[in-house]
């Protein structure tokens, strides 16, 4: 006798198991402290793409040491895999982009800091002010005096590499416009590539791996970023320089670029903020009109296209600006 399952009954089975499995996955400051690599968290990570504690453990340790897999969200996810894949590469270890023994060996080396910590909101940061909502329109954002944040509950996000839904997850009851409240975020002290002591002597921009790698004057990979590049044609090629490093950047819309969805007759300013098209800082390239810069939508790194510049998280560009001058070398490659 052949066993008949309908295709609703194995849904049914599925969707159970990886409840019950995401109800053992729990996150809290607790259990992702405490997580270790061993072969049964391997397949753990394998069947459960979101929100498992040891990935969250390792996107906190690779930040720390200056691979970024972007926002912290507990994700297996591309940019997570990207950024794995080169601190093995640096490492001396098979690049394959998948966490194992010898890659989480080398990692607990480079730090003995929790993941997760306690931190008390402040005053600076429940005050603002924050902007309602920042709109689509192109004329209506250069009406806005400043581009801020949103709310404290993205301000906090931001300040902790984290995504703001991992950040409500983590803090269930938090009140995160309350100083003086104590919550649970991810523990990215500045890395030493941020820190404005660690200098760059170039800058390699991959387009096929949506990457950006940072080398010493030695040709070590100091930095690894995941970024958002322009489509084949309207990435730039070649070999350009810096020009100029701006904080808290100006934008300046024009009608030229052409952005879908932008009925825009003439230039438009657009006032500084981290919520800005460039985000925090912009640094200019000897190409015109290009540079790499941060941006509004974290999330979205590494994984849209951008409209031609290079594009990273605000945190990850600030630690890069930190690292550069002018007439670094930033090279294209294919």
């Amino acid at each position: 006798m052949r066993l008949m399952i309908s295709a609703g009954i194995l849904v049914a089975i599925f969707l159970s198991v990886t409840a019950t499995a995401a109800r053992a996955e729990q996150l809290s400051l607790a259990s992702v402290n405490v997580a270790e690599f061993s072969a049964k968290t391997s397949k753990r990570v394998k069947l459960l793409r979101k929100n498992t504690k040891l990935v969250l453990k390792t996107q906190i340790l690779l930040d720390r040491a200056g691979f970024s897999s972007g926002v912290i969200d507990a994700v297996n996810g591309r940019n997570f895999a990207r950024a794995l894949a080169a601190f093995q590469r640096e490492s001396g270890l098979t690049p394959s982009g998948k966490l194992d023994a010898a890659t989480w060996s080398k990692l607990i080396a480079t730090s003995s800091e929790p993941a997760l910590t306690e931190y008390e909101i402040t005053r600076e940061d429940a005050r603002g002010p924050f902007a309602e909502a920042i709109p689509e329109d192109w004329q209506k954002k250069a009406e806005l005096k400043r581009l801020a944040y949103t709310s404290p509950r993205e301000l906090l996000a931001e300040k902790f590499h984290m995504d703001e839904e991992l950040l409500e997850r983590l803090n269930p009851e938090g009140a995160f416009d309350q100083p003086g409240v104590r919550i649970v975020v991810a523990n990215v002290f500045p890395a030493p590539q941020a820190n404005g002591k660690a200098r760059a002597e170039r800058i390699q921009v991959d387009k096929k791996d949506w990457s950006v790698r940072v080398f010493d004057g030695g040709g070590k990979v100091i930095a690894f970023y995941p970024a958002s590049i322009g489509t084949d044609e309207k990435a730039p090629s070649g070999t350009h320089k810096i020009t100029r490093i701006v904080t808290n950047p100006v934008y300046v819309y024009n009608p030229a670029f052409g952005f879908a969805g932008a009925e825009v007759t003439k230039k438009l300013r657009i006032a500084p903020g981290p919520n800005n098209p460039v985000g925090s800082v912009w640094m200019n390239l000897t190409l015109h009109t290009y540079g790499i810069h941060g941006t509004a939508e974290p999330h979205k790194v590494g994984k849209v296209h951008s409209h031609g510049c290079v594009r990273l998280t605000n945190w990850d560009a600030r630690a890069l600006a930190a690292m550069v001058k002018k007439g670094t070398a930033v090279e294209f490659v294919e």
